[in-house]
C-alpha cells in the first residue's frame, strides 16, 4: 500500500495547471467538445494562460472545453481538422489574429499517432494536386506521388478519461475515447483528467485503453454541464 502512494499520479487540478504556461504547444482530446479536459480546460482560462499554439480535431463550440480557450483569444495557432463548429475561430482568422493549420482528420490523427511512437511523419496521398500540397515534401512510392505530412507532438497533453486508477491507466467512455488515446501518447507530459479514480487492481486490464505508463498525472474531474450552444 505504501508502495502505491509512493507511486501514485494523482494530484490536484493547481498541480496540473503548473504546467501549463504561455506560449506552449498544448495537445488536447475531443471531438465537438466531447472529451475535452473541462477542469482543465477552464483552469486554463482562469489562469489567464495565452499565446497557446493548440493540437486537436476542432475548435469544439464556442462555450464548450477547448472552445472556451479559442474564444477567449487564448491561441495564436491551431492545428485542427475542422474549425465550423466555434464561429470565433473562423472570425479570428479572417481577423488574422489567429493562425489555422488544416489537416485532413484521417491525416491528422496519423500525424499525432506518429508523434506518440516516435516516428517523424507519414506518407499520405490526400492532398496531391491541390492547395494542401503547398509548402510540403512530395515522395513517389511505386509509381504514386504522396506528401510527407510531419509528425505531431506537444510539451503537453492534456486528455479526458472516464477512470483512472492511481498508476494512470485510463478507460474512456463509449465516444468520448476518440482522440484521447492518441493524445496521451504524444505529449511530452500528459494529464488525465478522469470522472472516476479507483484503487489499484480495479481496472478490468482488457478494458484498459491507455497505459499508464503515457500518463504523468491524474487529477480529479469537476464534472461539466453539457449545454450546447444553440440551447
Amino acid at each position: 500500500m505504501e508502495l502505491v502512494k509512493k507511486r501514485s499520479k494523482v494530484a490536484g487540478l493547481e498541480d496540473a495547471l503548473q504546467h501549463i504556461r504561455d506560449g506552449m504547444t498544448l495537445m488536447y482530446g475531443g471531438f465537438g467538445g466531447v472529451g475535452n479536459p473541462p477542469s482543465l480546460c477552464q483552469g486554463i482560462l482562469d489562469k489567464g494562460v495565452r499565446d497557446l499554439v493548440l493540437i486537436g480535431n476542432d475548435c469544439a463550440f464556442p462555450d464548450i472545453g477547448i472552445g472556451r480557450l479559442i474564444t477567449a483569444g487564448r491561441a495564436r495557432k491551431v492545428i485542427v481538422s475542422h474549425i465550423g463548429s466555434n464561429p470565433n475561430a473562423g472570425r479570428f482568422m479572417n481577423e488574422g489574429v489567429l493562425e489555422v493549420e488544416f489537416s485532413p482528420q484521417g491525416t491528422l490523427a496519423e500525424r499525432v499517432r506518429a508523434g506518440g511512437v516516435g516516428l517523424g511523419g507519414i506518407f499520405v496521398d490526400v492532398g496531391i494536386g491541390t492547395i494542401a500540397e503547398e509548402g510540403k515534401q512530395q515522395i513517389v512510392l511505386d509509381g504514386k506521388p504522396y506528401l510527407i505530412e510531419t509528425a505531431l507532438t506537444a510539451e503537453v497533453s492534456i486528455v479526458h478519461a472516464q477512470k483512472a486508477d492511481p498508476y494512470g491507466n485510463l478507460i474512456y467512455d463509449k465516444s468520448a475515447r476518440n482522440f484521447n488515446p492518441l493524445v496521451a501518447m504524444a505529449g511530452d507530459y500528459t494529464i488525465a483528467e478522469v470522472d472516476e479514480i479507483v484503487p489499484l487492481g480495479e481496472l478490468d486490464p482488457e478494458c484498459i485503453v491507455t497505459p499508464g505508463i503515457y500518463v504523468d498525472m491524474v487529477i480529479p474531474s469537476q464534472g461539466v454541464n453539457w449545454t450546447w450552444a444553440w440551447e
